[in-house]
């Protein structure tokens, strides 16, 4: 396996945290597996998530994680605890790659943090971040 190739994980059920009102809309488009592609994380760009992630459960800040991947976007939810919400979601989304980048960093509310071309730059706003526990 390279650097490049998408990192392959096992499907489970429709709806890794279907409480939230995020992940509704996007496993809601089509139950059914068709042969469109699946956005997926890269290594390095795991890598890099998983590294900001690292020291954030470390500093008692973050406690848990989902990955979701559709046809649409790949998504990294962050939880403070191991509840039905994201604290926030780190985006990978390649429909916005030639406008606004295609990654970001979006709160709980939908707010939009930080978004990019480069994800190590959209990823520096997670380092900042201080969120009431």
């Amino acid at each position: 396996m390279s650097e490049s190739d998408p990192i392959r994980f096992r499907p489970r059920e429709p709806g890794l945290y279907a409480h939230s009102q995020a992940h509704r809309s996007l496993s809601s488009s089509s139950p059914s597996r068709s042969s469109s592609p699946v956005v997926a994380f890269n290594r390095a760009e795991l890598d890099a998530i998983l590294a900001v992630y690292a020291r954030k459960v470390a500093a008692g800040e973050w406690r848990d994680y989902a990955l979701d991947m559709g046809r649409e976007k790949a998504v990294f939810a962050i939880f403070q605890r191991t509840s039905e919400y994201p604290l926030l979601q780190v985006e990978k989304c390649p429909r916005l790659a030639r406008r606004q980048g295609a990654y970001s960093v979006v709160l709980r509310s939908g707010v939009i943090l930080k978004r990019g071309h480069e994800l190590q730059r959209v990823l520096s706003v997670c380092e900042t971040l201080k969120l009431g526990r």
